[in-house]
């Protein structure tokens, strides 16, 4: 099949006139890099009235892609730089005829180097320590055989299970679909979250966002933890309740807490979390502007040749699922 793709915003729409350090400039890098990859997978960069395909670099605006389809019925196929997608799944726009696909799976090499960076961070009271301006001596605890529940079976937590090989920990995968994450020790499904929550050392996130995981931790699941747990999140902040996680943390209901995502984001200024000394907030940055670039326009390459070649796509969406 041949490729004939645009990407939006294009270059016409929107020249950038920034500084290098711009987020225009940025975009434009980005624009020339997706560009650079349609050409390595023998695609064709056209206007959008030419194109059978559609790169889109526009966050939240789901309503302006609606209408660019509208516009353009012979776009069959349409490429987010994104693994989340949640804006864009509620708006419908999936239902739309054509195939979409995103970049799950992409960022999970740094996202999960993240999370373990956050699990360790917290068992060894790294937060508290960084914080005290004097001698602090305070015992670490071990992830060495530690029972870990991942909720998501993803790219992140298929790589997350191959970091903590080392570790010997004992893996949980809760997942929506059966299918085994290789190197877990179980994969079940989300119904069996509250019979292993009172099993679990450490939590971690990595879960696309739907309506069904909005607030999937809340209350009642950090009551089902024991109090030494610690709770890392790396995928989106809603998916905890974020009231919830501050009581939790004031009563002892557990004793940590990794986030790179919170709810709201960006975390207001004086919220309770930031005091909070066993309490490690990364601001959403758990891969790089350069890595994500990288690995996104891999995806994008790759799918070009497989779109030319007639294969299946990487990270196509499930417009049931939302993601």
């Amino acid at each position: 099949m041949e490729a004939r793709i645009a990407t939006a915003p294009s270059w016409e729409a929107k020249p950038s006139h920034g500084r290098p350090d711009s987020p225009d400039a940025d975009l434009d890098r980005l624009r020339l890099g997706v560009e650079e990859a349609v050409s390595r997978g023998g695609g064709a960069n056209v206007p959008l009235a030419e194109a059978n395909g559609l790169v889109w670099l526009i966050p939240g605006e789901p309503e302006l892609l609606g209408s660019t389809l509208e516009a353009h019925p012979r776009i069959e196929w349409v490429q987010f730089p994104w693994a989340g997608v949640e804006k864009f799944a509620t708006s419908g726009v999936f239902d739309r005829p054509g195939v979409f696909s995103c970049a799950k799976g992409s960022f999970a090499g740094q996202v999960a180097e993240h999370a373990l960076m956050l699990m360790l961070a917290c068992l060894r009271n790294l937060s508290r320590q960084a914080r005290t301006p004097g001698w602090c001596p305070a015992a670490p605890r071990s992830l060495h055989g530690q029972r870990v529940t991942i909720l998501g079976g993803g790219g992140i937590a298929t790589e997350l299970v191959r970091l903590l090989r080392p570790f010997e920990c004992r893996i949980r995968v809760i997942r929506r679909r059966p299918e085994k994450v290789e190197g877990s020790d179980e994969t079940l499904p989300p119904s069996a979250l509250p019979a292993v929550l009172p099993e679990t050392d450490l939590l971690v996130l990595a879960l696309a966002l739907t309506p069904e995981t909005r607030h999937v931790v809340g209350a009642a699941e950090l009551a089902l933890l024991p109090p030494h747990a610690v709770v890392v999140n790396v995928a989106r902040g809603a998916h905890i309740e974020t009231g919830a996680l501050v009581e939790a943390l004031d009563a002892g209901t557990i004793s940590a807490a990794g986030l790179d995502v919170t709810d709201p984001e960006p975390l207001p200024d004086g919220h309770p979390l930031w005091a909070d000394p066993r309490v490690l907030i990364t601001s959403h940055c758990a891969d790089s502007a350069e890595y994500v670039a990288r690995m996104f326009c891999e995806r994008v390459e790759r799918n070009v040749g497989n779109l030319r070649a007639g294969r299946p796509l990487e990270g196509v969406i499930d417009p049931v699922a939302g993601y």
